[in-house]
């Protein structure tokens, strides 16, 4: 496969999608090689790299790698990942990705985690949370902070109907804000504040949000049965569409 290594194009056998060590990333939906919200991404990559004190690649060097990836390693449907370590290294790869059909049967994780509102690498505890939920015989896991209130999804950004509000935790509660998740608050069609855990059975509706994913509906939370909104996963898949290029 063809990836780009520190603005390199390169020919390599295997490529896991992540460098060594440690640093940020961002993971964006391509479909028929175009990136969605491309620009979104990089603000936030550059916001992290600010924080942590990493360098990143001329935005203009970034564009003009993104393009000669996508033509070198097409993808009808596609995830980029963009990886910038702590020691300036950076990684570009594009792979194939089929994002899931069916309505996800979600638990509630065992244990409280540590929010994080940067997206660093190794990623290694957000996928331990999501192997031991699928190990369980579940699709996803929903994360809570030491307060009780609910951060997210394994990998994912969370959106939940309670009364007749569509509501998202701050990202006070220790989540990633995400592109999605931020266009939907953009465009009003959801609120921020906390939902505590005693207010999951209060849950009617849910779904999960990624750049890769978009919305996946909910069917069930810890089994109990969510109405699946459809009307609602339409509005978000066309807002996501809207901003989709850029």
């Amino acid at each position: 496969m063809k990836i780009i290594s520190n603005g390199n194009l390169q020919e390599v056998d295997i490529n896991s999608g992540w460098l060594d060590g440690q640093g940020i990333f961002e993971t964006i939906k391509t479909v028929n090689n175009l990136p969605y919200a491309l620009g979104r991404h990089l603000d936030r990559a550059q916001n992290a790299a600010l924080h942590f004190g990493i360098e990143l690649p001329d935005r203009d060097v970034i564009n003009s790698c993104v393009g000669k990836l996508l033509k070198a390693e097409p993808h009808s449907s596609g995830v980029l990942r963009i990886s910038f370590a702590d020691d300036s290294r950076w990684l570009m790869v594009h792979l194939a990705y089929e994002a899931p059909t069916e309505a996800a049967e979600i638990r509630i994780h065992p244990e409280c985690v540590d929010g994080a509102v940067f997206k660093r690498f190794p990623y290694t505890q957000r996928i331990a949370i999501l192997k031991d939920a699928r190990a369980a015989g579940f699709d996803d896991a929903l994360t809570f902070n030491e307060s009780g209130n609910i951060c997210e999804g394994s990998v994912t950004n969370f959106i939940a109907k309670v009364g007749e509000e569509w509501i998202t935790p701050p990202t006070s509660d220790g989540l990633l804000p995400g592109i999605l998740r931020q266009l939907l608050i953009e465009n009003n069609l959801v609120k921020e504040r906390s939902i505590h855990r005693s207010e999951v059975s209060d849950i009617s509706s849910a779904f999960l949000l990624s750049s890769l994913r978009m919305a996946q509906s909910i069917a069930a939370i810890d089994g109990r049965a969510l109405h699946l909104s459809h009307a609602y996963a339409e509005q978000i898949h066309a807002l996501a569409v809207k901003y989709s290029v850029g």
